[in-house]
């Protein structure tokens, strides 16, 4: 028995309901620098200036620019969740705005040794983000590795972030052809929203995304949403320089105008997604064997 079906078991054992209230976003990129977790934070901080309750779950392992953003050190990761038997509730830092902040730390790499007492804990304190949260963003880091697709794989809704520089397209394009050739990949599960970052202007954002569109469709024979676009801004780069979220710096630039038309957006596509991807499945395919 594999991990995942036995965490499945756990939660029919339980009688965890699998159906969740919590609707998760997933930010990742096909390269580094192109401004996944900026999005991810911007994100998070007009979604709570809509009303929601946001909890960001950093998994990107290598460089954990959230908690440099939200000027946050947190004490504890998801591994103390799991190895120590701390509470979900225990691992939360909270950041501006009194947003929700995860590390995953090592966490999400040791799901695949754990024990079914280890698992119990895990499912019955994951089953409380759905109280905790209306939204969770986990942003992945980028590239195309394998721990990158699984959380692709398993979410409903994709922030996939790109530059007009021809580089920054062409890792999206493979992101996109790993997603689509992968064996787990399932039709009409995973939502792409392609947001072109970094343009001079809405026609420029407009052409990034018919670029990408056209080789989805040619070569993968799939689908592509635009969700929009982010302008160069000097406000925005000045609060990269500071490491603070220009959403909260800046309210009134063009930046976090753009940032507050994309959860606008995503959060439009509530009707056409029921939650039934939440936050188990996510676990749920993480703790898949990996080949």
């Amino acid at each position: 028995m594999d991990q995942a079906e036995n965490l499945r078991n756990v939660i029919k054992a339980h009688n965890i309901k699998s159906v969740e209230n919590t609707k998760v976003i997933t930010i990742t990129s096909g390269k580094g620098g192109v401004g996944k977790s900026n999005m991810a934070v911007n994100l998070a901080v007009q979604f709570t200036k809509m009303g929601k309750k946001v909890i960001i779950l950093d998994a990107d392992f290598g460089l954990a620019n959230v908690e440099v953003m939200f000027g946050t050190l947190p004490n504890y990761n998801l591994s103390d969740v799991i190895f120590k038997g701390k509470s979900i509730r225990d691992i939360i830092t909270e950041g501006p705005m009194g947003i929700g902040f995860i590390s995953g730390g090592s966490g999400v790499v040791g799901l695949n040794n754990l024990k079914s007492e280890q698992i119990t804990f895990l499912v019955h304190n994951l089953t409380l983000l759905n109280d905790l949260c209306d939204i969770l963003i986990i942003d992945t880091g980028a590239g195309v590795s394998d721990q990158v697709m699984e959380f692709v794989l398993a979410s409903p809704e994709v922030v996939l972030i790109s530059t007009p520089e021809p580089s920054s397209l062409t890792d999206s394009y493979s992101l996109m052809k790993a997603m689509y050739k992968s064996d787990r990949y399932i039709e009409g599960g995973t939502n792409v929203h392609l947001v072109a970052n970094k343009v001079t202007s809405e026609s420029e954002g407009k052409a990034v995304y018919s670029k990408m569109l056209s080789v989805v469709q040619k070569f993968l024979g799939g689908k592509l949403d635009y969700l929009g676009y982010v302008p160069y801004d000097n406000f925005l780069e000045k609060s990269v320089r500071n490491q603070k979220v220009v959403s909260i710096e800046y309210p009134q630039s063009k930046a976090a105008k753009s940032f507050e038309n994309l959860a606008y957006r995503l959060l439009q596509k509530d009707s056409m997604t029921h939650y039934k991807w939440g936050v188990l499945h996510i676990f749920n395919t993480l703790l898949k064997d990996r080949a």
